[in-house]
């Protein structure tokens, strides 16, 4: 009986986490943290932490879905989303305190990923002229 008290109980915890307030999220950051970030090093915190955050949402809606779902959730990954939410907050509004804005794509970052492709040469790879053939 206890266990399944314990279970409901965590399990309505697990399912207010879109309804979490700015207070409970705060509590978990340090808010000193971004003061001496510059807009180059926030766009790319900010980019990580969203990236963490998307995963352990989709990590807690997949442990919902087992029996003990809501039990998993709350005791393996609410305390890191807590605080990647907390994190966020104060990175978005150190964002706004610099007046960041978003960097543009760089045109050529496709292109310049790839690796050139060798020049096409003749069988085994040597070049189609012949060593010592000199034009005169």
């Amino acid at each position: 009986m206890l266990g399944l008290t314990l279970a409901l109980g965590l399990g309505g915890c697990a399912s207010s986490v879109s309804e979490m307030g700015d207070n409970m999220t705060l509590a978990f950051a340090d808010p000193a943290k971004y003061d001496y970030y510059d807009c180059k090093l926030l766009e790319a915190e900010r980019k990580s932490l969203k990236t963490r955050i998307e995963d352990l949402e989709r990590l807690m809606a997949k442990a919902q879905t087992g029996v003990a779902g809501p039990v998993v959730a709350e005791l393996a990954y609410r305390n890191d989303y807590i605080a990647f939410r907390g994190q966020e907050k104060l990175a978005n509004k150190a964002w706004q305190r610099n007046n960041c804005h978003d960097s543009p794509p760089t045109p050529g970052a496709a292109s310049a990923t790839a690796a050139p492709t060798p020049p096409e040469h003749g069988k085994g790879g040597h070049s189609s002229m012949k060593s010592g053939g000199a034009v005169y």
